[in-house]
């Protein structure tokens, strides 16, 4: 599985993130950072970051990110306007437990900000390790398994039918919205050569090329 880890700007001095998923995942799994950090010039809000996200997405260069902001509540919350997300909010291990073997998703939005204090990092590695505890969509609890798989797939199925696809909308985004997304080299580069979605990269380019000009 290809990891993705990207936060949002107001929590850039928090380059620890890295090093307890790395703990926390199999070593099957790659994770690719592509956090905005204090020497980096770029700065994205956390609107432009879950642009990001469904764009890694929606690509399928990633099968799967972690991100938060100041509250984790923004981010979950603009992650989950795009089509094919289905971004967690996920503050404790129980919550990472419930949202992995529950709900499947493929987004979780940790509060980077919020009651991190004193061993925070603590909390949030616990919650990595909870989170990448495999196998994920088995249900909870075990008696009401069945009944929480179909659940989740009814809400997976109603995504793909109320969403618009991506490149329906595209063109349509506000150009301060996208632009600095597509100029993002770590992101845009890596959605170029990992990316399956040649229809979706080939519109990204022709957009990124028409601004530039």
């Amino acid at each position: 599985m290809k990891i993705g880890l990207i936060q949002g700007t107001s929590q850039k001095e928090k380059k620890i993130l890295e090093h307890y998923i790395k703990q926390a995942i199999s070593p099957d799994d790659e994770l690719i950072n592509f956090g905005i950090y204090q020497d980096r010039t770029t700065t994205l809000s956390y609107v432009q970051i879950s642009l990001v996200i469904a764009l890694l997405i929606n690509s399928r260069a990633l099968d799967f990110v972690v991100t938060g902001c100041s509250s984790g509540q923004g981010m979950m919350l603009a992650g989950n306007t795009f089509p094919n997300i289905q971004c967690g909010y996920i503050p404790t291990p129980q919550d990472a437990y419930l949202f992995s073997h529950i709900n499947d998703g493929n987004v979780v939005s940790f509060p980077l900000g919020l009651n991190w204090g004193w061993s925070g990092e603590i909390n949030f590695s616990e919650t990595m390790k909870t989170l990448f505890t495999k196998p994920w969509g088995k249900g909870y609890p075990t008696g009401e398994a069945k009944h929480k798989i179909k659940n989740t797939k009814e809400v997976k199925d109603l995504n793909q039918l109320t969403k618009k696809a991506m490149l329906s909308f595209l063109p349509d985004l506000n150009p301060e919205l996208l632009i600095s997304v597509l100029n993002y080299d770590p992101v845009f580069d890596f959605i170029v050569k990992n990316g399956t979605d040649h229809e979706l990269i080939d519109t990204l380019r022709k957009i990124k090329s028409e601004y530039s000009k």
